[in-house]
Formats: C-alpha cells, sequence, structure tokens
C-alpha cells in the first residue's frame, strides 16, 4: 500500500487536514481517527468496568513489537519511556564513566535535552564534553570521528535535527564508533515515522524517540532501542520490577533474591507500569506506518518537501541549504539560524509570513530562528500549493504597502 491514491485514501484518516495545511509534525504530529478510537476503547474500559490488567499488558507486548519491526530491532531490544529525555537520560546515567573520560556531541544542533544531561554528567563525575561545531547547518560527522581518542566513551547526535533539519550521516559514525569501541547514543525523534529509520543500518546501539511527533500519538510516551549487546556493560541508574529477570515469575509484585540480574537488552531500564493510553494511541499509528512500509513513507514526505523548498527558493524566499542536498529530509527551513531564538523569526519579514500563514490555516514552527516546515504522510501536493500560493500573496501585499 504505496500509490499516491492509498496516501489520499489515508489522508482522510485525519480530520485536521479537512480546514488546516499541517506542517507541524517536527513539533507533534497529527491524530489519527483510529488512535482516537483505540484510546477512547481504553478509557472506557477503565471507566466503566475498572480496565482489565492482562489485557493493557498483552497491548504493551504487541506495541513493543510493532515498534521493533518498524526500526528493524527485537522486541527485547525496546523499553517503553515517558519521552525522548528519559531515553537519554537512561543510557547517560548507565555508562560507566570515569573521570578523565569523554564523550563527543554537536550542541549547536541538538536539542537542549540531549545537551543537559552531559554536562550533569561532566559536572557529577569530572569527564570532558567535547562539543564539535557545526558546519554549514549540518552536523560534521568527520569533526566528530576526528574528536574521538582512547578515553572517549559515547558519541551522541540526533538522526535529523530538529533545526534546521538535515539528516545525519549516522551510519558512517556508527561504522566508525564500532571500529572503535565507542558507545553511539542517537536522538531519532525526528526521524522515527517519518523516515526510514533502520537502526542495522544506522549501526547505533541506543536510540531515544518520543511518540507525539513522527509517530502521529500522544505526549507522555516514549521508545528507547538499546541493542543487546550493547546492553550487557550498561546497569541502570534507576531500577524497578519489570527491569530485573525473575525467570518464569513474570508477575509485577514477584521479589526474588538479593542477588538479581537484569532484563535483556532494553527492558532493564523499564521503571514502573506503563502508559497505557499512550500505547493504545500508537498502536493503530504503527500499524498504519508499517502498511504503507517506511521507503514508501520516506519517499511521500521527501518528495513534497522537495517540492516545498523548491517552490518557496524560486519565490526568493531564504531556504536553509542546497536544494539538492541529499541530506535534505521532511523537514523544510526558511531563514537563518538563531540559537536562542524560538519564538519570533529571526528576519523581521520572515515573523511577518509566519502570521500571514497561520491566519490562513497553515501550521508550522520557528526554531531557532528559522520557520520549519514538518511533512508527514498526510500531507499532499495542495498543501504545498496552499502555502506556496499564500507565500506569493504575502509577498505581492508587502509590495503593495
Amino acid at each position: 500500500m504505496s500509490s499516491s491514491k492509498n496516501f489520499d485514501k489515508v489522508r482522510k484518516l485525519f480530520p485536521a487536514t479537512e480546514k488546516l495545511a499541517y506542517f507541524d509534525g517536527g513539533a507533534r504530529a497529527l491524530l489519527s481517527v483510529d488512535s482516537r478510537k483505540a484510546l477512547d476503547k481504553l478509557l472506557d474500559a477503565r471507566m466503566y468496568e475498572g480496565g482489565d490488567k492482562p489485557a493493557m499488558m498483552d497491548l504493551i507486548e504487541r506495541v513493543r513489537g510493532k515498534f521493533a519491526k518498524l526500526i528493524n530491532a527485537a522486541p527485547d531490544e525496546i523499553a517503553f519511556t515517558k519521552n525522548v529525555s528519559d531515553g537519554l537520560n537512561s543510557i547517560a546515567g548507565s555508562i560507566p564513566f570515569e573521570p578523565g573520560d569523554n564523550m563527543v556531541l554537536t550542541s549547536d544542533l541538538e536539542h537542549p535535552n540531549n545537551i543537559y544531561p552531559w554536562y550533569n554528567i561532566r559536572d557529577r563525575v569530572g569527564i570532558e564534553v567535547r562539543d564539535v561545531p557545526s558546519k554549514d547547518g549540518q552536523i560534521d560527522v568527520d569533526a566528530m570521528i576526528a574528536a574521538m581518542d582512547e578515553r572517549t566513551k559515547i558519541v551522541t547526535c540526533s538522526t535529523v535535527t530538529f533545526s534546521p533539519g538535515f539528516r545525519t550521516d549516522v551510519p558512517k559514525l556508527g561504522k566508525a564508533c564500532r571500529e572503535r569501541g565507542v558507545f553511539l547514543l542517537v536522538d531519532g525523534v525526528q526521524s522515527c515515522g517519518t523516515l526510514k529509520t533502520d537502526v542495522e543500518e544506522l549501526q547505533v546501539d541506543a536510540m531515544a524517540v518520543s511518540s507525539q511527533k513522527g509517530l502521529q500519538s500522544v505526549y507522555g510516551m516514549g521508545f528507547l532501542y538499546c541493542r543487546m549487546e550493547a546492553a550487557v556493560g550498561l546497569r541502570p541508574e534507576r531500577l524497578a520490577r519489570f527491569g530485573v529477570n525473575l525467570g518464569d515469575d513474570t508477575h509485577e509484585a514477584a521479589t526474588g533474591d538479593q542477588a538479581f540480574d537484569f532484563m535483556p537488552g532494553a527492558r532493564r531500564f523499564e521503571v514502573g507500569n506503563y502508559n497505557f493510553p499512550g500505547a493504545a494511541a500508537t498502536e493503530p499509528a504503527l500499524d498504519l506506518m508499517l502498511e504503507l512500509g517506511p521507503d514508501a513513507i520516506e519517499e511521500r514526505n521527501c518528495s513534497l518537501a522537495r517540492r516545498l523548498a523548491s517552490g518557496m527558493h524560486q519565490l526568493g524566499l531564504p531556504v536553509c541549504g542546497e536544494l539538492d542536498d541529499p541530506l535534505r529530509t521532511h523537514l523544510v527551513s526558511i531563514g537563518e539560524m538563531d540559537l536562542n531564538n524560538h519564538e519570533g523569526a529571526g528576519n523581521g519579514e520572515l515573523g511577518a509570513l509566519f502570521d500571514h500563514l497561520w491566519a490562513n490555516g497553515v501550521r508550522l514552527s520557528i526554531r531557532r530562528g528559522v520557520l520549519r516546515f514538518g511533512i508527514h504522510f498526510y500531507n499532499n501536493n495542495d498543501d504545498i500549493d496552499r502555502v506556496l500560493d499564500l507565500t506569493r500573496q504575502w509577498k505581492e501585499q508587502a509590495r503593495a504597502a
């Protein structure tokens, strides 16, 4: 199910598209009617019947398996978390750092939630945070590789930066980390669900995501992938019953001996009960993505993004990056980066364009001073035309003023 007609059929599952040209998937994607129905069903059972715990646990395992399939992982390599930040901190807190060790990142393109955990460990343990500058709005993978040495314990980056939205050459970085025995942790929230995100191809050791963005679900739930072999050397900073392996005794209130083993893979990082409503809303979204296929979704999203970027460039707008850049994704950014500006566009004229688009039913974000359009498979060419027509109208009105 990957033709244009099938995507147009899928669009009908997202009622907001009837009135909005919705391009804010980089912040939170639209929720489908199927996700709403699944959420209502679970909440009704909870309200009228008290809830069926075994059935809810079955839901968790189904969703675990479906997300694992989406990213080409094993179910035991998936843990449920609260969000990306929770997953990143789970890994950061389990790395056996010693004073004098170092880690590598590019802070000017990372979300702050993948910066402060490392500053915290720096101050608490005495590690060095090696901050590699970005290059032309992109993560400089060659420079990150050059920054590693025998004391480097971990490298972290985003699969796609949240602003301006370019892909990172994670496979190249992953290969270098494997060769050096360095742990590679990625923030995958801007690629999971919108682009093919295959953890085997990426060669990552761990990846954290949230459910409200590319996965088209609700706030308050996320996933943490951790490669089975990589998890062996990780001791969770926080531990609860579901992270402990008690063999055949799977009851949530079971207690074993003082000597214990961790659950295999990522399961060791699960703390307490699950976000069952979040899982209920996420399952139909995962079903739809698996039906459409990650490759087809990526082609759809990137094709629309290329058309939007080209159209805005032809209208004289400052599109971030080269139009034919192979690292271009489903995110299209307009303007010049301003690291500390999330409330308004760095260019005053672009702020006026943002207001014009918003007033006319286009939803988008401002991140680090640029206008950010986040495309997902419920978007279509009519949405692109709407943005281009409104932008053209805005420019004509500005000239006439």
